[in-house]
């Protein structure tokens, strides 16, 4: 099975957002050495939590601190952004490390309500024009000339290799689409685990090559806690957990340390949340969640596993991809 690693930068308690962005180049680093097969910085605005809110940025760092594995945006907001502007920035990446970029884009906002206001400048935001941004900025990339009399010009710098092109769903509303365009298709698993094999099969049945990609790929991302044993990897996954049921409930904090979630009050109907939930966030030992991974990869068919992990200390988090590696590379 293919590894990969998807990283929203968070900030947990007790650290700075400094802090965040250079362990996001030690897991980096890491995941090269440990043979990863990509890495992707995912987009949020407004947000104290995670400082993962310029990708485009990042990834040029972590690219640059690389040797082997991909780098993208997992994904980019493109809401927020013209398609030339993001042709320009992906092209850029690519001439600079070529055949290692991935162009992942998403069609959510990656903020709330006033982070999109302020992103749009005030104006009022295009929310329905996402498939045609996105066709519009593949041709860019690709060095043509859209259809439009807004574009009279080839994005430079030209004559790149192409990076990889992905579109990211969550819902399996997106499949069909995405199969059309010739593009990756990345479900986002941890977000609500509504992945089926029948959203999946609609994107591979219906893929149609494109100079970005020749066959269907998928990757799958998951939230996951693991350690030596399953009551170890339940202790670090506890700070995660309860920061989904604050989510839920509309509140938004830094991740709390283990001990501090073993102290935190919880109802049972919230205990049943989170035993509910996990499906959305493997937790367990490393042999127990590298035996789900491979079951639901045979069940549901996808190429690649993208692993999100976000225990507490970033010793404890580098050791989830170590022994995610040990037994699945």
């Amino acid at each position: 099975m293919k590894l990969s690693v998807l990283d929203q930068a968070p900030v947990t308690s007790g650290n700075t957002a400094v802090d965040a962005l250079r362990k996001a180049e030690e897991l980096a680093i890491l995941s090269d050495e440990l043979g990863y097969h990509r890495l992707w910085m995912a987009e949020h605005h407004g947000t104290e939590t995670h400082v993962s809110s310029a990708p485009e940025v990042t990834i040029a760092r972590l690219a640059a601190k690389t040797k082997n594995i991909r780098i993208g945006t997992g994904g980019i907001m493109m809401m927020h952004y013209s398609p030339l502007k993001l042709a320009e920035v992906f092209k850029t990446l690519s001439a600079f490390s070529p055949g290692r970029i991935d162009f992942g884009v998403g069609r959510a906002p990656g903020g709330d309500r006033d982070a999109i206001y302020a992103l749009s400048e005030g104006r009022q935001p295009m929310l329905n024009n996402m498939y045609e941004k996105f066709a519009t900025t593949l041709k860019l990339i690709n060095d043509e000339v859209p259809e439009d009399s807004l574009y009279k010009m080839v994005a430079t710098p030209s004559q790149i290799t192409l990076p990889e092109a992905w579109m990211l769903g969550s819902s399996g509303n997106s499949a069909l689409k995405t199969a059309q365009m010739g593009v990756g298709y990345s479900f986002a698993q941890f977000f609500n685990g509504e992945m089926s094999k029948e959203i999946l099969d609609t994107y591979k049945h219906h893929f149609q090559p494109s100079v970005f990609m020749e066959k269907p790929k998928i990757n799958v991302a998951y939230m996951v806690t693991t350690a030596e044993t399953k009551e170890e990897a339940e202790f670090e996954a506890l700070p995660q957990d309860i920061s989904r049921l604050w989510l839920m409930k509309g509140r938004i904090g830094q991740t709390l340390t283990p001990k501090a979630a073993q102290d935190y009050p919880l109802t049972e109907v919230d205990r049943m949340t989170i035993q509910r939930d996990r499906k959305l966030h493997l937790v367990g030992s490393a042999k127990e969640v590298s035996t789900q991974l491979q079951e639901e990869q045979a069940q549901y068919g996808f190429d690649e596993a993208m692993i999100c992990s976000i225990p507490h200390s970033q010793e404890k988090r580098l050791e989830v991809y170590r022994l995610l590696a040990r037994e699945l590379l």
